[in-house]
């Protein structure tokens, strides 16, 4: 297994925020286990992206991390957002947004969320087949309507084509239906797979895209948008190409397209929030079964981890302790034990991390830190075997830590 990172003897501190370290972490009393998001991290990988990406216009896929706090913040920075339901639609209509500014990119919907979005002013509808063409048509009359390509995601994390998107020739048909069904043929969009590796895979969708584009228009069809979609990565132990070179294969296949529509959109999740957030859990038990060391904690994958679960294991985290974690006058204090890191549930699959180098001196009652951990923990969380799902916490840019559950200011070190 690859190994963690002890980012504690790194003077880089890599994917972790510059404000949440150990010591300061140490200082506050909020029972874990508690998720804390950095909005300072967040805004500078927001302002990477739009740096690296002039003339696209970014939609944040609020699956990713619905806190209140992380929407405030991504549209006071001018993002759009992407929803996937009626009810991710209400979070950000709550925080003040307008639908207008909205795509809904989930290509099969209940027909009452369409509705529901449609009566809000949401106009712009993703779609995949003819089924849920005729189903827009019915309940959103006279909206925008942009077809999902499936590409190659291959060189995904998480590969999703399988579920969702159709072929080139499919998606030509389908967009001049929807010209039939009154509807606007908008525009076409793909999803290359959460935590794509590999930079080429948009400028080959980008490819296909163009494709399509070209032969709507010699049926007279004109698209106003493309959606790259997501799949940029985010940065936890393993390395991962760097947004330039995504955005210089992103530069290379829009220039191949055979015009510039309107709107070039993309939907980035991961890669804006993921590592913003430090999931901080207690050791509730070090155990050593055979030749193999457990520390069980109070956070595990049903309830804020399931993204380590589904991987088996196979996706190291950047894991960091408590400083009370080792005593400094302890000989042994810098010794380290290949640790198996599991959650606090029944389930035995419910285990994140095998064979990680933790100190040799850890024990019930120390902390663990999971780096990287802002994105798809709390909104895949559970309460399996009556564990809630973690707190959630924000640092604003003026070291103000807000509370979900009481929203009340508290400062670090307080």
């Amino acid at each position: 297994m690859a190994p963690t990172v002890d980012l504690r003897m790194s003077s880089r501190l890599r994917p972790w925020p510059h404000a949440l370290t150990p010591a300061r972490l140490d200082t506050l009393t909020h029972p874990t286990p508690f998720l804390i998001c950095d909005g300072a991290t967040m805004e500078r990988r927001y302002e990477d992206l739009s740096d690296l990406l002039p003339g696209v216009a970014l939609f944040y896929a609020v699956k990713s991390n619905p806190m209140p706090e992380v929407i405030e913040t991504v549209a006071r920075m001018g993002c759009g957002f992407e929803i996937a339901s009626i009810y991710e639609l209400d979070t950000v209509t709550d925080a003040g947004v307008n639908p207008e500014e909205v795509l809904f990119s989930n290509t099969v919907k209940p027909a009452a969320h369409i509705a529901e979005a449609y009566k809000a002013g949401l106009y712009r509808f993703a779609f995949d087949s003819e089924g849920e063409l005729r189903k827009l048509a019915a309940q959103a009359p006279g909206s925008s309507v942009y077809v999902r390509l499936a590409v190659d995601d291959d060189t995904s994390l998480f590969p999703l084509s399988r579920k969702f998107g159709t072929t080139a020739d499919e998606a030509v048909r389908l967009l001049g239906l929807a010209r039939e069904f009154d509807l606007v043929p908008y525009g076409i969009t793909f999803h290359v797979g959460s935590q794509c590796t590999d930079p080429e895979a948009w400028e080959r969708a980008l490819e296909r895209c163009g494709g399509v584009m070209q032969e709507l228009a010699a049926a007279g069809i004109t698209l106003e948008m493309v959606d790259l979609g997501g799949g940029m990565p985010a940065r936890y132990v393993a390395p991962v190409p760097p947004l330039a070179s995504i955005a210089a294969a992103i530069g290379r296949g829009l220039r191949q397209l055979p015009y510039r529509p309107t709107l070039i959109a993309a939907e980035p999740g991961r890669s804006l929030v993921a590592e913003s957030g430090v999931m901080a859990a207690t050791v509730i038990g070090v155990e050593n079964r055979g030749d193999e060391r457990w520390a069980y904690l109070d956070v595990g994958g049903y309830n804020g981890m399931m993204e380590a679960v589904q991987t088996g294991g196979r996706w190291p985290f950047p894991l960091l302790t408590s400083e009370r974690a080792v005593d400094p006058s302890d000989p042994a204090a810098g010794a380290r034990v290949r640790t198996t890191v599991t959650g606090p549930t029944c389930d035995s699959s419910d285990t994140m991390f095998y064979g990680v180098p933790l100190p040799a001196a850890l024990a019930a009652g120390d902390r663990l830190y999971i780096g990287s951990a802002g994105a798809y923990t709390t909104s895949y969380a559970s309460s399996f075997n009556g564990f809630p799902p973690p707190a959630t916490l924000f640092l604003d840019r003026w070291g103000r830590i807000r509370r979900q559950v009481t929203n009340m200011p508290l400062r670090l070190g307080a």
